[in-house]
């Protein structure tokens, strides 16, 4: 016998409450960019590497290590995409997209990364994605804010979640914070972990959340953002947090929340909880006034977030699963037929019908019941015969006849 084939490690089958935990995460997500006037979008699932490898950074471990790149028989590079930015700004310039600016963009779907599957954590995985593309405005930043702020308390979880708030300044000041970092890090080179040295030459903003305990009290020593800031990135810093306060959205500032890349400016934040252990960050982002740009276009400010579906899905109370309006129970085979005719008709009423066919008559009700129905129809011959049907209410148990042809009206207006 042939070995049965098995789940990919690090991929995941989503069915039954887990399966109602994702959908409850994507529908609220739908009805909260609604509410905010997020347009949907679709990217492809896999683009040309070099739109990763300019956006995310070649130094960094999602190029390095995590992405699933391939050639395909044309011989081009193809990465199935580890985040979504880079591909909707990809689409951005590539679609025409400038003249619709400024755009506000949501999506959800997969995501790929090979990295050691853990808890919540996932080779392929599931993230909601918001994008505000084409203005410079804090309130844009506010916006997106808002947005994921609302979307926390719609699923329950926003009072185990705090938003961590930062700034990066505008390119004047994160070179001149750069410069002061380097040096600094420069000093306490033979204290610093063997990461963080091969971050000091690419990257030294992220030697400042290294979780190393030789690097943290080097870091904890660093000289702090706010000594560089010009006045206009403190006035930006500013609009934003009293946008916030005016919007009621509760923060607090994270002076060591960094983003490595230098594309990033502003404003950067996290909502992070202690409910998922040591990973604890459920939303994150930041604005990337540099990123078009650093695929070719032209300066155009943006300012983004993402969120794992799946730690969103861990932290929901148990949604209530589907349920449907009607489960039809025939007994015999003209009552199957009848039956069949009954459910579509059903259907095209905007009811939720199933039918319970096998098994006896007890075996039967207990499916209606385990679909949740809240009427039964039973046809039977008898029925058939006086054309009419018997309904029975399954929460009082109360049931009566109603005749065949008034069933879909009568059942609608229920």
């Amino acid at each position: 016998m042939s070995k049965k084939p098995q789940r990919i490690r690090g991929t995941q089958d989503i069915f039954g409450e887990e399966a109602d935990r994702f959908h409850a995460v994507t529908a609220a997500f739908d009805r909260v960019r609604r509410l905010y006037g997020f347009r949907r979008v679709e990217v492809p699932v896999f683009e040309a590497t070099d739109v990763f490898a300019r956006s995310i950074g070649e130094t960094t471990d999602v190029v390095s290590k995590e992405m699933y790149t391939f050639d395909d028989k044309g011989g081009d590079s193809i990465t199935l995409r580890p985040e979504f930015t880079a591909g909707i700004c990809r689409a951005y310039l590539s679609e025409g997209w400038q003249q619709h600016a400024p755009l506000k963009l949501a999506t959800h779907g997969p995501v790929f990364r090979y990295e050691r599957p853990q808890k919540g954590r996932y080779r392929q995985f599931h993230q909601l994605d918001a994008e505000i593309i084409g203005t410079d405005a804090p309130q844009a930043d506010v916006e997106l804010l808002a947005f994921a702020d609302q979307l926390l308390r719609e699923l329950g979880i926003a009072d185990g979640i705090t938003l961590q708030l930062n700034t990066l300044g505008d390119a004047e000041t994160r070179e001149a914070w750069r410069r002061a970092l380097v040096d600094h890090f420069q000093g306490h080179r033979g204290d610093l972990s063997e990461d963080s040295l091969a971050r000091l030459d690419k990257n030294p903003l992220r030697i400042l959340d290294s979780k190393d305990p030789r690097d943290r009290p080097i870091a904890d020593a660093a000289p702090a953002i706010d000594d560089f800031l010009t006045g206009e990135a403190s006035d930006f810093f500013a609009a934003v947090t009293a946008g916030l306060d005016a919007a009621g959205v509760k923060w607090t500032r994270n002076g060591r929340l960094v983003r490595g890349l230098d594309y990033y400016r502003h404003t950067a934040f996290e909502f992070v909880t202690d409910r998922l252990g040591a990973q604890g960050t459920v939303l994150a982002g930041g604005r990337y006034d540099g990123l078009i740009e650093a695929l070719g276009g032209p300066h155009t400010p943006a300012v983004g977030w993402a969120a794992g579906i799946e730690r969103l899905a861990m932290m929901i109370d148990a949604p209530e699963g589907d349920r449907i309006d009607v489960a039809i129970i025939p007994l015999g085979e003209a009552a199957e037929a009848a039956g069949g005719r009954i459910l579509a008709e059903l259907r095209r009423g905007g009811v939720t019908a199933d039918m319970a066919w096998r098994g006896n008559m007890k075996r039967r009700m207990q499916k209606a019941n385990d679909m949740r129905a809240r009427y039964a129809i039973i046809l039977g011959d008898d029925e058939l015969a006086r054309g009419e049907a018997s309904v029975k209410d399954l929460k009082s148990g109360a049931q009566r006849a109603v005749a065949i042809t008034a069933l879909a009206g009568e059942l609608k207006d229920k």
